[in-house]
């Protein structure tokens, strides 16, 4: 090459490097420099910081996460990136499976952030994912429909702890039973949920009611006797106990009348705490123990069809006649999958788990975003505490050294993901 030439090249390159030595080589450079001096920039720290990233426990619980981060992440990210690239290869609207996939790639962190903040609400009327939870939940284990009822004004009742209620008094044969409460909305009543209907006595039996002992007005309705528009609790257990054992017990009708066998004479009548039990209000997704994989849960939605692209683009120039020769010498799809497939495809799995390592060790939106202030500290990393340290709690010289320490992480895996690119391009 010429020596005009060179000097042509040179040129061109010129506003690329200047780029390169503005935003990162200097920033490099001086993030290096700086993790060496103290909070005030001026006295010289020596290894101060560096010792900070092993003592100081903030920096230790993100280093933790981290790990978690780099281990799960793209472990998981790729193996469903795998799943989705050969499973649509066999159905008939593969590539609009393949978009709907790849779609949350378009969406910033920032924008999905927000989603997962609001998916992951505590609150199953807001938060898709308790809602899905709590459905299930109450699908094999119904929730009580009296979760805030309660004895009201001069009420037979008395609380018996565990959240029960018991009478006052013991029960006798012939002589019907109230059991009022309050505290219901009329809008939350059970659908089945009819008129309070009056026991009527039986000499050999114990009968009574539990209603809703409130009807709306001032001065409206008798006390501790149903009205026209008060109504009964139905399935609610009542039990007859008799030195602390339960002797009978029955279920609330409709109307809230029930009956209790001759065994119930001279028991007191207990309203058990499942009666009474909140409604299961779900997982806290946002909560010290789960907040680091519900965060990582949003990272591999969007990222699971970036790995899918790239995996689909090697299945795409996979020689099919090895899948072919695999089946034809007898091998099951599994077994094509796990020992064909899966092997050949080795080199992308290894590019797409690196890129995706690199990416994961730099996490920082999604963390900050989600995570709420209460459950941040449990949910820290890398990324994060640096910000944390250098503009939250002015220790500059400790976010340096948090760089620094980022950068020498992420350039072994940078290493070897070039030198395999290199080592592929040869071939």
């Amino acid at each position: 090459m010429t020596g005009t030439r060179r000097t042509v090249a040179a040129l061109f390159l010129l506003p690329a490097l200047v780029l390169l030595g503005a935003l990162v080589v200097y920033p490099i450079g001086y993030s290096v420099i700086r993790s060496f001096y103290d909070q005030s920039g001026d006295g010289f720290a020596g290894f101060d910081n560096y010792q900070a990233l092993f003592t100081d426990d903030g920096i230790r619980a993100a280093l933790k996460n981290n790990i978690i981060w780099v281990v799960f992440a793209p472990t998981v990210a790729t193996a469903l990136g795998l799943i989705f690239a050969v499973l649509t290869e066999r159905v008939r609207w593969g590539t609009a499976f393949k978009l709907v996939v790849f779609m949350p790639m378009a969406i910033s962190m920032l924008a999905a952030g927000i989603i997962f903040r609001l998916v992951y609400d505590q609150d199953p009327d807001k938060g898709i994912a308790n809602a899905v939870w709590v459905g299930v939940h109450d699908t094999f284990a119904e929730a009580s429909a009296f979760p805030k009822a309660h004895p009201g004004r001069q009420s037979p009742l008395e609380p018996a702890g565990g959240g029960a209620f018991v009478t006052k008094e013991p029960v006798r044969l012939g002589e019907p039973v109230a059991l009022p409460l309050v505290g219901v909305a009329p809008d939350v009543m059970p659908d089945s949920a009819a008129r309070a209907g009056t026991a009527q006595a039986d000499p050999g039996k114990v009968t009574g009611t539990t209603w809703q002992d409130f009807t709306r007005g001032k001065g409206v309705g008798t006390l501790g006797a149903p009205d026209a528009s008060e109504l009964g609790y139905p399935g609610m257990r009542i039990e007859a106990v008799k030195d602390g054992r339960v002797v009978a017990s029955a279920t609330a009708a409709d109307d809230g009348t029930f009956t209790l066998p001759a065994a119930a004479d001279g028991a007191l009548l207990r309203l058990p705490g499942d009666n009474f039990k909140q409604p299961y209000n779900g997982l806290d997704w946002l909560g010290p123990s789960l907040v680091t994989p519900a965060v990582i849960g949003s990272y591999i939605w969007m990222w699971a069809g970036f790995a899918m692209v790239l995996i689909a683009a090697g299945l795409a120039g996979m020689p099919r006649e090895l899948l072919e020769a695999a089946r034809v010498d007898g091998a099951n799809e599994w077994q094509v999958f796990r020992r064909v497939t899966v092997p050949l495809l080795a080199p992308v799995l290894a590019v797409v788990a690196v890129t995706l390592m690199i990416n994961v060790l730099k996490v920082f939106d999604l963390v900050f975003i989600i995570a709420p202030g209460s459950s941040q500290d449990d949910a820290n990393v890398l990324a994060l505490e640096l910000y944390r340290k250098g503009f939250s709690e002015d220790q500059p010289g400790v976010a340096s050294a948090i760089a620094v320490f980022l950068l020498l992480l992420v350039i072994p895996v940078m290493w070897f993901n070039i030198r395999r690119l290199r080592r592929e391009a040869r071939r």
